[in-house]
């Protein structure tokens, strides 16, 4: 190979020998070099490489240094060239000459600002400039926080930056929520799960059937793991046995809260474990056992499967929780097998923090019940009595031992409480906040299957009921699939959520609503008529409640203060006020149906 002119033999010879043994040097992602000499390119001009303009006249065999570039163009040619002996180079020591030629991301910022930058990124994300784009790390990271688990996945792949963003995302993470795909294999968890070292919360909602080897994958995953959440989606089948529940738990020492579906296949468990403070379990079938050995279990909740031939003892379950689980605050069965056995058999155990308590689906809890529970617990600030079978004698006797206290109370799906029982709770009630009244005031008469059979004798088919409820705090009322209710009057001023789903023999005339918070209303199955009425009259209690009287600032714009009546007058004429007058009659109310 011979060298150009205007270059020694020497110096050429040199610079070559060294480019190719640095070929062996590894890549400094982020300093980009000559491609042809291998020196750093800012600054600099190739020496391998004569400018078209330049003459060759010889030039002495030293190493030349150009003039800064820094004030030019990335692009431009500099063709002044000077020696500068002060300030000799070696190409003995060449870096890897790169294929490509371009410009160095950083040459933007100064040392000092470079510095600067990743000290204050290495007490957040641990990292230096992301390069691609001269995006910066803290931007990347707020960007990338907000995709979901696989888009987070495919942004790995752009470019080495964003992978190692995207890795100490994974790394950082303390709560991931995915969705388990029907055709994913338990390797699907466990890559997502072994990129996250630091996971407290995992929910999972899994659409295939899934076993053991799940929880094996978490607890090998998840050292950390505290809260736990598995549902199940479409035909899942959950065969997770008993056994393998309870040495999952007892093995993850940290763990507080476990909720699980499907757990028709468990047969019996025997749960212990001194950290565990919440536990939901739904669709249990015919449990032979159930040991819970949880000294600081709060919370619990049962849901059994509505099958006549469940043969789980209820009364030795309630037993034995309050033999080992007295700290328990919140208590959740759903069960056709509750009765008011249960229930004597739940206040002989007495627990002392009980404060929200609900036993749905038991037809068989009477006033007698209800006499029990408001005799053992009177500090109840949740009630749930859905499906049973009290009447407005036990609603009574809730409004008499539960005034202070009760801010929830539920029983839908009582067919032996009339409106004139509604009324009277919410009347002696002051603390109510959420009501439930759904297919209580109902027509017998009603192909629906949900409702009980032997109506009470106080309820005529067909019979026609109104309901007057008027409640300083009331926030939340559900009257769904009161078909026989026909007129309503409601007087709540803080009253946000109304569900009138179902109540088809509502008339729009008897509709009476003085609500002026209301923001969500349910009427699906109800007359249009009823839903215009609805509309209107939300409208107008917000009209109502809002002050349109237009105001200006004062001359040295202190303050406002309400314009006088006169002006108000002429600014109705405005052009200004037909667009805020169409601003304000927006919807300011939901309604689905």
């Amino acid at each position: 190979m011979q060298p150009q002119p205007h270059i020694s033999p020497t110096t050429a010879t040199a610079a070559i020998s060294a480019a190719l043994e640095s070929q062996r040097v590894r890549k400094n992602r982020g300093s980009y070099n000559c491609g042809r000499c291998g020196q750093p390119k800012k600054g600099h001009v190739c020496l391998l490489t004569a400018p078209p303009d330049i003459p060759t006249t010889p030039i002495a065999s030293e190493p030349v240094s150009c003039i800064s570039a820094a004030a030019s163009s990335s692009r431009s040619t500099v063709l002044s060239l000077t020696a500068a002996p002060s300030s000799r180079q070696s190409f003995t020591h060449l870096r890897r000459a790169l294929s490509f030629d371009d410009v160095d991301a950083r040459n933007s910022l100064d040392e000092s600002d470079l510095d600067a930058a990743s000290a204050d990124l290495d007490l957040h994300l641990d990292t230096n400039i992301v390069q691609p784009g001269r995006f910066h790390a803290v931007g990347l990271w707020e960007v990338l926080k907000r995709l979901p688990p696989s888009s987070l996945l495919m942004a790995a792949r752009v470019c080495k930056g964003w992978r190692e963003t995207s890795r100490k995302m994974w790394k950082a993470a303390e709560e991931l929520r995915i969705r388990v795909p029907e055709r994913a294999q338990i390797g699907y968890i466990g890559s997502l799960l072994q990129k996250c070292p630091r996971l407290i919360r995992l929910s999972l909602k899994i659409e295939s059937d899934f076993d053991a080897t799940t929880l094996a994958c978490i607890a090998f995953s998840c050292p950390n793991l505290e809260v736990l959440e598995i549902t199940t989606s479409g035909a899942a089948v959950n065969r997770i046995s008993g056994d393998e529940l309870g040495r999952f738990v007892a093995n993850k020492r940290g763990l507080t809260s476990l909720k699980m579906e499907g757990c028709s296949n468990l047969g019996g468990f025997s749960l212990s474990s001194s950290s565990l403070s919440t536990l939901w379990l739904s669709d249990l079938h015919s449990l032979s056992k159930m040991i819970f050995n949880c000294p600081n279990l709060t919370e619990i909740s049962l849901e059994f499967s509505r099958q006549e031939d469940d043969s789980t003892d209820l009364i030795t379950m309630v037993d034995g929780l309050g033999r080992t689980c007295t700290r328990l605050q919140n208590i959740h069965i759903a069960s056709l097998k509750l009765s008011h056995t249960v229930v004597l058999a739940l206040t002989a155990v007495n627990f002392r923090y009980l404060r929200m308590l609900s036993l749905v689906l038991g037809i068989d809890i009477t006033d007698a019940s209800v006499a029990a529970i408001s005799s053992s617990y009177t500090n109840l600030e949740l009630l749930d009595l859905s499906g049973s079978s009290i009447t407005d004698t036990g609603l009574g006797m809730i409004c008499d031992v539960l005034p202070d206290t009760l801010s929830k109370l539920l029983v839908a799906l009582c067919p032996n409480i009339t409106s004139s029982g509604i009324q009277f709770a919410t009347a002696q009630l002051p603390l109510l906040e959420l009501m439930d009244c759904g297919m209580t005031v109902s027509d017998p008469n009603s192909d629906n299957p949900t409702i009980v059979e032997n109506p009470s004798p106080h309820k005529a088919p067909g019979y026609n009921q109104k309901m007057f409820i008027k409640h300083k705090r009331l926030k939340k009322l559900s009257l769904w699939g009161c078909s026989s209710l026909d007129a309503l009057f409601l007087n709540c001023p803080e009253l946000m959520d109304l569900n009138l789903n179902l109540c088809s023999n509502l008339h729009p005339e008897s509709l009476v609503l003085q609500c002026p918070k209301l923001q969500l209303v349910y009427a699906s199955g109800c007359q249009d008529l009823l839903t215009k009425a609805i509309r209107k009259q939300v409208s107008e209690n917000f009209a109502a409640g809002e002050n349109h009287m237009p105001r200006k600032r004062l001359a040295d714009a202190s303050k406002r203060i309400q314009a006088l009546p006169s002006l108000y007058e002429e600014t109705r004429e405005d052009d200004n006020y037909a667009g805020k007058r169409r601003k304000l009659e927006k919807e300011v109310c939901t309604i689905i149906h």
